[in-house]
């Protein structure tokens, strides 16, 4: 008999409020609320609920995870209910994306621009700042010494070529920050790398140049000064959004026949003259103060500025603001050459490692233990949202205070020793990359970074351990009790081929910290349309009326869940198609349907696909295959062995 889910949707409503609800719509594994207040919900009142894993708010909607399978019946009890608008499978209605996009604040907006802009970015920059400290470091009089050279022993001639490694993203930084823009407002990419490029011509004089009065700004038409916009990052964002908002107009009110050519001309003329007719140096000078004022805050006597950076750095994180610190840290690595911002933050993620580790060792619920070390193993390589919503915030707010004040000291500490690096985009382990090019740096940072751990899981052990995980998840009196156990190999082959990676990679973070269970995920191969096949044999308990995920349950028990993308709900099936239907029997390498990547990736959303084992709980141990390796479809993915326990008689005592 079913099991009737009306209880447990009321009981959802009441807690995240039925007045406080403008749409709710849902996927495989959680629900999708878009709310008025997040605030007003009591999220340990829902997680003490039976059907509920966790819950976990992103993407401008509160998601309740249940699990594959019963969050259908669940959404359809609350459905039923008829008390909330319950958008989902309706033609006429829009994705949840939309609506929540509708709800996001300007600040909400802003974040999401600024990560969109700089995020494709980061990647060249941290690898400059990894060419700089290798440079710093082969060049270091103390360093050659060890090989009996002097520093003017290195060829002029390989100085220059080793240059361009080093200087050329900061050279052309505006180019590369007007690009991503265009692509952001969804301008022609090409036009804006141009625009940036104009931006700092070597024919203008360079900004720093002129501000130390060793060039003159040309003077035109005998009193408009022009210079480049060399460093400036405020400069190139207000040209890119300038940019792409003309040719966004002019394409719309130009004839075809016209509009191939004159677009991109009038777009040009029209950014260009805008920036130089005043508009840039404006910019410039604003941002210039702004950067004075952070680096006055930095430099506060006693650590006081890097105390509350360091402190205030955890709490942006929690409610999403924090991508604002990637324009500042720019624009102080293009103006400076180094970045003080990134060090007084990443004392957050050294406080995290202590705090989850703190306590793992306490814990004795094997669901705290298990959710704490998944937190600790991917806040190891920066990826910090499973220790901030899955044990920060989940118990009480003593750890969280833990991580703001040890953070925070951390950080005080950076500060008044003048540490800095050299990029960013770089976390945790990864983080000493960027203080290589400094002995001094690399060695404090070293220290104090390993502090931060110490103290944080030295507090956390007196003060922070939630009186939950004490507890056992539930002990069962077996000390006069004859056991017998079977132990059962079994197998999950990968339904795709790709790229594999570690679950606690993955950039969702329900998925990554384990709470819908264990398994492995897989970049996609094909750039284009790609198979999925079945990754066992079984029956299809889930087909998604989108396509985006199957649930699979295997004739010995075991219950997989394939998730194709992230967020991909939200595209409605576009991108796939579907050559199953749920209860049919498959066996393992049937083909399941498709999907196309180049789709997923156009809509700005994630086609790495996730295979989990739903039912983890049930099984002694999963092995998946090494990460960053390559698969074929139907390789090796996982391995599972099963125990199962018997009591047999129980003895008198």
């Amino acid at each position: 008999m079913a099991k009737n889910y009306e209880e447990e949707a009321k009981a959802i409503l009441k807690l995240v409020g039925e007045n406080n609800v403008d749409s709710v719509t849902h996927c495989q594994t959680r629900l999708r609320f878009v709310v008025k207040d997040r605030k007003a919900i009591d999220d340990k009142a829902l997680e003490k609920l039976p059907e509920v894993k966790g819950v976990f708010y992103g993407s401008g909607q509160y998601q309740v995870i249940i699990g594959t399978g019963v969050v259908n019946d669940v959404y359809a009890a609350i459905a039923k209910l008829g008390t909330v608008n319950a958008i989902y499978g309706k033609d006429d209605a829009d994705t949840s994306g939309k609506t929540s996009n509708e709800h996001k604040t300007v600040v909400q907006r802003l974040m999401a621009m600024l990560s969109g802009i700089f995020i494709p970015i980061i990647p060249v920059i941290a690898a400059t700042g990894l060419f700089l400290g290798l440079k710093s470091a082969a060049t270091n009089a103390q360093v050659l010494k060890l090989f009996g050279a002097v520093p003017s022993d290195i060829p002029a001639s390989l100085t220059s070529v080793i240059s361009v490694l080093t200087d050329t993203v900061f050279a052309f930084l505006p180019a590369l920050i007007v690009w991503s823009t265009f692509r952001y407002f969804k301008g022609t990419p090409i036009i804006g790398i141009v625009i940036g490029l104009m931006l700092v011509s070597p024919i203008l004089p360079n900004a720093y140049s002129v501000a130390d009065g060793s060039a003159k700004a040309i003077m035109l038409f005998g009193w408009l000064p022009v210079v480049g916009s060399q460093g400036s990052v405020l400069t190139a964002l207000v040209a890119g959004f300038i940019g792409a908002k003309l040719e966004l107009f002019f394409r719309r009110h130009m004839s075809n026949v016209l509009e191939q050519i004159l677009t991109p001309f009038l777009t040009m003329l029209v950014t260009f003259a805008i920036m130089i007719m005043g508009v840039g140096p404006i910019v410039h000078a604003i941002e210039s103060g702004m950067l004075v004022g952070v680096e006055a805050v930095i430099h506060l006597p006693f650590g006081i500025g890097g105390f509350l950076i360091g402190a205030a750095y955890p709490l942006m994180v929690l409610i999403g603001i924090h991508q604002t610190m990637i324009a500042i840290e720019t624009s102080l690595l293009a103006s400076t050459g180094l970045n003080p911002l990134i060090t007084l933050e990443a004392m957050y993620g050294f406080a995290n490692l202590g705090v989850a580790l703190a306590i793992f060792l306490r814990a004795r619920s094997n669901k705290a233990k298990a959710t704490s070390m998944g937190a600790f193993t991917s806040q190891l390589f920066g990826v910090s949202e499973p220790t901030l919503f899955g044990v920060l915030i989940r118990y009480n707010f003593r750890p969280l205070i833990v991580t703001v004040l040890t953070s925070g000291i951390g950080a005080a500490i950076l500060s008044m020793l003048n540490v800095a690096a050299n990029s960013y985009g770089l976390a945790v382990v990864p983080s000493y990359l960027m203080y290589i090019y400094n002995g001094h740096a690399l060695l404090w940072y070293t220290i104090v970074s390993l502090g931060t751990v110490v103290a944080a899981f030295v507090a956390t052990n007196a003060f922070a351990i939630p009186k939950e995980v004490l507890t056992p998840d539930g002990d069962v009196e077996t000390a006069n009790a004859v056991i017998s156990s079977t132990v059962s190999d079994n197998k999950v082959y990968a339904p795709v081929g790709g790229e594999t990676v570690a679950l606690d990679q993955v950039n969702d973070p329900v998925f990554a910290s384990g709470m819908m269970g264990e398994g492995m995920a897989i970049k996609p191969a094909e750039p284009g349309i790609n198979k999925v096949y079945a990754p066992q044999s079984g029956t299809l308990s889930v087909v998604a009326d989108t396509g985006h995920a199957y649930g699979l349950t295997t004739d010995d028990g075991m219950e997989i869940l394939v998730h194709l993308g992230i967020d991909t709900v939200n595209l409605k099936g576009a991108p796939f198609t579907v050559a199953v239907k749920a209860g049919q029997h498959v066996n393992q390498g049937d083909l399941l349907g498709t999907f196309d990547q180049a789709a997923i990736k156009k809509a700005g959303l994630n086609a790495t696909t996730i295979v989990l084992i739903t039912n983890s709980k049930s099984y002694a141990r999963i092995e998946p295959v090494a990460a960053d390796t390559t698969v074929q479809a139907g390789a090796d993915l996982l391995a599972v062995q099963r125990e199962d326990v018997k009591v047999e008689s129980v003895e008198p005592a």
